[in-house]
Order: structure tokens, then sequence, then C-alpha cells
């Protein structure tokens, strides 16, 4: 039961905060309306909130949209406390989430494995130190 009220409130701390990024509430020039947050794990006793985030632009913008971030919190928190019915609101800490960044490097990387893999599939067919070129044509081509 504890678990499913965490996951609840790290839901509604994720839509909150989504919101005030996107509607430009938070002033601090290094949040920019690029920022998404990602996933919220809520503490059991409520006290932390760990609040990933992610930029679809370059890693350094994530950096700094953290720190612009970390130096709202208490602007945030007053406006979850606002928005919420909880006795104690937990302390935010923002951390860069490059997991995204890091799945859209895994796919490539397997793409171009694949790619070499078929390539190299045409490789085995022909003799060791026969080249494409000196392969005489099958008579069945």
């Amino acid at each position: 039961m504890a678990e499913y009220r965490t996951e609840r409130v790290g839901h509604l701390i994720r839509q909150i905060i989504s919101v005030l990024i996107l509607e430009g509430r938070i002033k601090d020039p290094r949040v920019s309306a690029f920022l998404s947050v990602t996933r919220v794990q809520v503490s059991r006793d409520f006290s932390f909130a760990d609040v990933y985030v992610s930029n679809i632009r370059a890693e350094a913008r994530i950096e700094r949209g953290v720190e612009g971030l970390q130096s709202a919190a208490g602007f945030i928190q007053a406006r979850l406390g606002e928005a919420m019915r909880i006795r104690k609101i937990p302390r935010l800490r923002f951390h860069a989430d490059t997991s995204i960044r890091e799945g859209f490097d895994m796919v490539r990387k397997i793409e171009s494995l694949a790619a070499a893999g078929r390539a190299g599939e045409g490789a085995e067919e022909r003799e060791p130190g026969e080249s494409e070129e000196s392969r005489e044509p099958d008579e069945n081509s």
C-alpha cells in the first residue's frame, strides 16, 4: 500500500514540475522549456524526492538545467505545497537523466553492428583472399 502511495505522489510531483517548466513559471534562465521530467522517486517517509530531468538538446544544457532547477527548488516546493494535500512536502533533489541519449546511442551501435554483419555475410561467400572483382560469375547468374 505504501509503495502505491509513493508512486502516486511521485507522479503528481512529476506532473506539477513539468507544468511549471512548460509554462515558464520558473524564471531561472538555465531552465528551458526543452527540459522534461522523466521520473520521480519519492522516499518511503516522503522526506526526499529525486527528480530526474532530461533534455533533447546537448548534455551540457541538462547540467545547467539541473542547476537552475536546484536553485529554484524552494519555489517549486512552495508550488507543490499549494497543489498537493499532504502533510509533508518532500525535499527535492534534481539529477540529470541521460538514459534516453544512452538508449539512442545503443540503438545506433546495434544498427551499425547489424549493417557490418550483413556486409560480412557477403564476404563469407567468397573464398579467402578472393576479391569481389576477381570472382568469376556463376553460370546461374
